[in-house]
């Protein structure tokens, strides 16, 4: 009887393999560091409104003054993101991370003197050591992740934000209510302190980064053909070089994730510095039980950032990577939030105001790995850390203005809920534009053919 061959078996695209350097456990720490930076990046950032009510009484200041020192948080956020995005292909990431940790320790403590310009002075002092926090966190993380294995990194540490904000705000809540307002920002300084100490001793820059590249790139062959400046016909060699960084950031992959982004942060630039007063003086919750549903919201946002970028990155490892994965999935995101936002000034029963609560400041959180994602795969990892600086410079701008402005807004409407509903809207529309041009524009096999990007 003849014996027939087994048909090969069908597999998945092959993998990138790991370099020499590569150590597992050690990828997975300095994941599980970044989490932890990310945790206590977003609990500073909502620490202030967690505290926003029982501040404005005792310092007797109006909404518009309250959102002047939560805006003021963002005046120097998108200018450090961009200069040290620009100069960050000289410095170890791991000398950042630990700088900017020890800024945000100092940083708390102006909030002890309790005057509207020290607490303006600590914000001022909080968004400069954060603003490259995200991107530079991110850069750490592509240092020791390779191409096809990003998204669930990208999505962990997003989700270190969302889990920082759950764990943030009950936590934070029992400091303010029974030790008073003060005690949380104390209590973050001395956090912060003591992410440092464990960061200076486990702290390491990755095999993927792109001094490590360089390295590899100088002791190895080129593998495309001499003076062809491409490989397999396809994009540029390791050593030809990048294009330069206008070309880069106009490509609509960069253009289209710079706006899921700036789309995404404006709804958590309203969430951050107003949800829980909104939760509070229009929906009638307590402090604690205000708490809770902010805990409710980021642990949705928990969910979807730990599902939505793990089908993403499985599409990719069997080769079915593309629009549908990277720029639907992100402007989606944004446009639901953006939808879920129009319809809350409308909702009558308590538990639907709750659930579009939960929906409009949940959903957009997807938008925030994948704009990361989609832009390194378009761009050479010797540009990688001055473009995801000056993405998430443009794309955090709503920070600066946007919690003054919903401020402004409601003390100049008639009601206060005829305020929240005017800013509400606004966002809505804003967030629909950012997000339809993000499903349109995103395309990062095209562009990443265009410019040598890592795919």
């Amino acid at each position: 009887m003849a014996v027939h061959p087994l048909p090969p078996r069908r597999t998945s695209a092959p993998e990138t393999p790991d370099p020499p350097a590569y150590d597992r456990r050690r990828a997975w720490l300095i994941l599980a560091m970044v989490v932890a930076f990310m945790m206590i990046n977003y609990a500073d950032k909502s620490v202030l409104g967690l505290a926003a009510v029982p501040l404005m009484d005792e310092l007797a200041i109006d909404k518009s003054t309250y959102g002047l020192i939560s805006s003021s948080f963002y005046v120097l956020f998108s200018v450090s993101g961009l200069v040290i995005g620009l100069l960050s292909a000289r410095w170890s990431t791991r000398t950042m991370l630990l700088v900017m940790a020890a800024l945000w320790a100092v940083a708390q403590l102006p909030a002890l003197v309790a005057t509207v310009p020290a607490l303006v002075a600590g914000r001022l002092l909080l968004g400069a050591a954060e603003g490259p926090a995200a991107s530079m966190s991110m850069h750490t993380l592509y240092g020791w992740f390779p191409p096809g294995r990003r998204g669930m990194p990208s999505a962990l540490q997003i989700g270190g934000a969302a889990l920082g904000t759950a764990v943030a705000a009950p936590v934070l809540t029992w400091f303010i209510v029974n030790l008073g307002w003060r005690s949380a920002f104390v209590a973050l300084a001395i956090t912060s302190a003591a992410w440092c100490l464990v960061w200076y001793a486990v702290g390491k820059d990755g095999p993927y980064s792109a001094a490590a590249q360089r390295s590899a790139a100088g002791a190895a062959p080129a593998s495309g053909t001499p003076g062809t400046g491409k490989r397999n016909g396809t994009r540029p060699t390791a050593d030809a070089p990048a294009p330069p960084l206008s070309r880069l950031l106009l490509s609509g992959t960069v253009v289209g994730s710079v706006l899921s982004a700036f789309g995404s942060h404006w709804a958590l630039a309203v969430s951050s510095a107003w949800l829980p007063v909104y939760l509070q003086t229009q929906l009638d919750l307590t402090a604690s039980t205000a708490s809770v549903a902010v805990s409710a919201v980021s642990v949705l946002s928990l969910l979807l950032l730990l599902s939505v970028p793990a089908l993403v990155d499985r599409r990719k490892r069997h080769g079915r990577a593309g629009r549908a994965a990277d720029g639907i999935a992100q402007g989606a995101a944004v446009l639901v939030s953006g939808a879920a936002l129009a319809l809350l000034p409308f909702a009558e029963q308590r538990a639907a105001q709750l659930a579009l609560v939960a929906v409009a400041f949940a959903a957009h959180a997807v938008a925030i790995p994948l704009h990361y994602v989609t832009t390194a795969a378009v761009v050479p990892a010797a540009r990688r850390g001055p473009v995801f600086g000056v993405v998430a410079a443009t794309g955090t701008l709503p920070g600066m203005f946007v919690p003054y402005l919903t401020g402004h807004l409601v003390d100049g409407a008639a009601s206060e809920a005829t305020g929240y509903a005017i800013a509400f809207l606004l966002s809505a529309a804003v967030m629909a534009v950012c997000g339809a041009v993000a499903m349109l524009a995103i395309r990062p096999d095209r562009d990443a053919r265009a410019l040598g990007g890592e795919g």
